[in-house]
């Protein structure tokens, strides 16, 4: 496929030149930077990148190919990729495609070539911004680029990838009622290995309903966006605490601590990638947890204790309930980067 220089423009007026691969089309997103040095694969069909422009720190990004096997969706949710340098000859026993041909699959657009290093400072210094990236290099007047960075809306992410329709997985275990937020396969895979019985409910099915399939607990997965964006969740799970033991990862420890009537904060360019240290409060343990948010919890009421602490920033990364049976993390225990430091997590969420 012949090469087309693509240009990344930044809502701040910083430009970057490079060449488009993948499904080469004019696209605008919210561009952050993940620092996670393997994992791609899993990282590109996260659905918690749904609306978003991702920037990979890792220069060469597609070296052992892509292998089917690790999705962990259906298919990617990001808006474009954006690296160094791809590889266009993989060398892994496992691949099964390279990335340029995978991006084009499934209608992604990619940027290589471009000073990625550069571009994350920018990102670290300024915070999460809008970008976009186009084939038409240096041709968009000012009102154009206006436009579309208006154009943006990421309000919907999470109804873009959360399941469309009830669906059970058979378990012998606890009986899981899982609200998919846009969950990774690994959490869902994580339950399975325990023999967990799970019933997976879209994002805005209500809890009358939820309570109908009478489960041992709830569950809130991971997922993109903002938390309040689906108050429709929020209220769900508010009228599901103090029924059922509630447990949530990521997008779920927020919708949790919304529902509690904790408050959000949008971080300045958050924490994307597996290499992000946490403390539990509990045993002074720290671990090296993967993550992908841009919200955090602030301001707990009385109800909740912090359980853990992200070591970098201080930031809450897990709740307990004090008189309810509550408990989530903002990390994903199942990602393996350090590597089985908080896979544990499962266990204590179902004892």
């Amino acid at each position: 496929m012949q090469s087309k220089p693509a240009e990344l423009i930044l809502e701040n007026g910083i430009r970057f030149t490079g060449t488009a691969f993948g499904y080469v089309h004019d696209v605008v997103g919210e561009v952050v930077f993940s620092t996670s040095m393997t994992g791609y694969q899993e990282a590109i069909t996260d659905p918690s990148f749904c609306g978003q422009m991702v920037v990979l720190t890792y220069p060469l990004i597609g070296n052992y190919g892509i292998n089917l096997e690790d999705m962990e969706a259906d298919k990617p949710a990001l808006t474009a990729l954006i690296v160094r340098e791809k590889c266009d000859y993989p060398n892994n026993f496992r691949t099964e495609m390279d990335l340029d041909g995978f991006l084009r699959q499934n209608r992604v657009l990619g940027l290589e070539g471009i000073d990625t290093r550069a571009l994350t400072r920018i990102i670290r210094d300024a915070g999460c911004m809008r970008g976009i990236i186009t084939t038409d290099v240096g041709t968009i007047s000012d009102r154009g680029l206006s436009a579309r960075f208006d154009s943006l809306d990421n309000s919907d992410v999470v109804k873009r990838v959360s399941a469309k329709e009830i669906y059970t997985i058979d378990g012998k275990g606890k009986h899981v009622a899982f609200i998919d937020a846009g969950v990774k396969a690994g959490i869902l895979r994580s339950l399975k290995e325990r023999g967990c019985k799970i019933t997976v409910f879209p994002y805005d099915t209500p809890a009358s309903r939820i309570i109908e399939e009478s489960p041992d607990l709830v569950m809130i997965s991971n997922g993109p966006g903002d938390p309040e964006d689906i108050p429709e969740t929020v209220e769900t799970v508010k009228q599901l605490i103090g029924k059922y033991p509630v447990r949530g990862v990521c997008m779920g420890h927020l919708v949790i601590g919304l529902a509690m009537g904790c408050k959000t904060k949008k971080l300045k360019f958050g924490h994307h990638g597996a290499n992000q240290p946490v403390k539990n409060l509990e045993t002074g343990r720290v671990s090296i947890t993967s993550q992908n948010h841009n919200y955090i919890l602030d301001g707990l009421p009385e109800e909740l204790e912090v359980s853990y602490i992200n070591v970098n920033d201080g930031t809450c990364e897990g709740i307990k309930g004090k008189t309810v049976d509550i408990q989530s993390v903002q990390f994903h225990p199942e990602a393996c980067p350090g590597p089985l430091d908080t896979n544990n997590i499962f266990d204590d969420f179902l004892a």
